[in-house]
């Protein structure tokens, strides 16, 4: 049984992970900040594969450590590894961002997936197998009015998904990256800091991608044959042609 590590596990497309993982017989370790919904996705999803839980914020370098270092034997070998944690805070032109949003995103979206990747890649090396998937953007791709900082750090984890996988390929470790564009999860709701009129519209008039959507493809990614590497993905829904081109309804 392989086992898997899940950021950002409580909500949207990572707890969409946890439970597809589950249904297909994947050890799960789900990571997050929220303790409470961590354990009650360990009673749902424990009654399928061994679940284990890691209460810890990635901005915190000495808690994802001592948090990854405290693994029970039975899950200490980790053979994927989902960097999915990451958060949009703003929608402002970048005279008028705040510095408090701008740390949240770099330090979540690229030094927190860098902590935990340090954490993990060691022991990767050790046996030369394992497999990183970096959940990244369509941001990381372009970048669109009022997205700068935001788009910034996406552009960085596309870098850091290129870079890791040139350094880890003569360590037979499979890495990637699952570039979704607009889901319909919590991102809006944190990014308009909980205005939830303004974030439904973001969703609305077209078919917009579901986190199942995108866990049915970290799946079919992580299933292939160890010599088949999925690098670099762009998932769009129909609708959607780029970031600020969206054919809604309305």
């Amino acid at each position: 049984m392989k086992t898997a590590l899940i950021t950002g596990a409580t909500s949207g497309i990572g707890k969409a992970t946890a439970t597809r993982f589950a249904q297909e017989g994947i050890r799960l370790i789900l990571c997050g900040r929220r303790e409470e919904v961590l354990k009650e996705l360990q009673n749902e999803l424990g009654k399928h594969v061994p679940v284990h839980t890691l209460t810890f914020d990635v901005r915190n370098n000495e808690d994802v450590t001592t948090a990854i270092e405290s693994l029970p034997v039975d899950f200490n070998t980790i053979d994927i590894l989902i960097n999915n944690a990451g958060n949009a805070h703003g929608l402002d032109p970048i005279q008028n961002g705040s510095i408090d949003d701008w740390d949240a995103m770099l330090d979540i979206n690229v030094k927190g997936l860098l902590y935990v990747s340090k954490a993990i890649i060691p022991q990767m090396t050790a046996r030369k197998r394992g497999h990183i998937i970096n959940i990244g953007s369509t941001a990381g791709k372009e970048v669109y009015p009022n997205g700068n900082v935001y788009c910034a750090s996406k552009h960085a984890v596309d870098a850091i998904n290129q870079g890791m996988r040139l350094d880890l390929n003569k360590h037979n470790i499979r890495v990637g990256a699952i570039n979704p564009g607009m889901v319909e999860t919590d991102f809006s709701k944190v990014r308009f800091k909980n205005d939830e009129d303004r974030a439904d519209k973001v969703y609305q008039g077209f078919d917009c991608l579901q986190p199942e959507d995108i866990a049915d493809i970290i799946h079919f990614t992580v299933t292939r044959p160890y010599h088949v590497n999925i690098a670099d993905l762009v998932v769009l829904s129909t609708a959607q042609a780029s970031s600020t081109i969206v054919n809604r309804n309305d």
